[in-house]
C-alpha cells in the first residue's frame, strides 16, 4: 500500500513549485483521510487556492501528472471564493470528511447548521432514490449500485449527526452504533466497496426502501 505520509510530502513539494504560497488549503478525505485504505484507494486529495482560473486547473493537471500513482488521484480543486459561497449542505459533508493537511476549514462552520445537515440528508436521499429507480430500469449496473451505496453512507452519517451531534468518520465504528437500516447501508456498501459480487436486486430493493422512507420523514 502507499505511504501516505511520503506521498503527501511529494506533492506538497510539486504544490510549492506549481503554486508558490497560493495554496490556502489542503486536505486528504476518502479512505486515507479515514485510515482505512486499502491497495486500490483512491488518493483523495482536496486543494483551495487564493483563487482558481480554467489556466490553474491546466497547471495543476500538468502538476498531478509528475506524481506516482497518478491514476489513484481524485479529489477537488477550488478557490477560495467558491468555497465560501458553495451549497451548505455540501459543505457538511466536506468540513466533517476533510483531514486537514495545511490550514484549517473553520470559518466555514458558521454557515454548517442544523439546515444544512438537515438538506444534506434530504437532497441525498432524494438523488439516491432517483438514481436507483433509474439503474433498476435501465443501466442495471453494479457499479452505479456501488456508489449510490458510497452516497448512502455519507447520508448515514448526517443522520447519525443529526441524532447525536457526533460525527463519526470511520464507518467500521458508525455501523455499530446507527439503527438496523442504516447498519444495512453501511454493510451493503462495504461489501461492495470490497469487490464482492453484487446481489443486485436485493441490494436495489434495500436502498430503494431506504431512501423512501427517509424521504418521506
Amino acid at each position: 500500500m502507499i505511504d501516505i505520509e511520503s506521498w503527501l510530502n511529494r506533492f506538497l513539494l510539486a504544490l510549492e513549485q506549481y503554486f508558490g504560497s497560493r495554496a490556502e488549503f489542503v486536505g486528504l478525505q476518502g479512505s486515507y483521510g479515514r485510515g482505512e485504505a486499502i491497495d486500490s484507494s483512491d488518493i483523495d486529495i482536496v486543494v483551495i487556492l487564493d483563487k482558481l482560473s480554467a489556466a490553474d486547473v491546466r497547471k495543476y493537471n500538468e502538476m498531478l501528472d509528475t506524481l506516482p500513482q497518478r491514476e489513484l488521484i481524485c479529489g477537488f480543486l477550488s478557490g477560495k471564493d467558491e468555497i465560501k459561497n458553495w451549497e451548505t449542505s455540501d459543505l457538511f459533508q466536506f468540513y466533517h470528511d476533510t483531514k486537514p493537511i495545511k490550514g484549517r476549514l473553520e470559518e466555514l462552520l458558521p454557515v454548517i447548521d442544523s439546515d444544512a445537515v438537515n438538506r444534506a440528508i434530504k437532497i441525498g436521499v432524494c438523488n439516491i432514490f432517483h438514481g436507483c429507480v433509474h439503474n433498476m430500469l435501465y443501466e442495471k449496473s453494479d457499479d452505479i449500485l456501488r456508489r449510490l451505496y458510497k452516497s448512502a453512507s455519507f447520508v448515514v452519517q448526517a443522520i447519525y449527526f443529526k441524532q447525536t451531534g457526533e460525527y463519526i468518520s470511520s464507518l467500521k465504528v458508525l455501523k455499530d452504533k446507527v439503527s438496523a437500516d442504516e447498519k444495512v447501508m453501511i454493510e451493503n456498501f462495504t461489501a461492495l466497496k470490497s469487490g464482492k459480487t453484487a446481489d443486485f436486486m436485493r441490494m436495489s430493493e434495500e436502498l430503494f426502501n431506504w431512501s423512501e422512507k427517509w424521504i418521506s420523514q
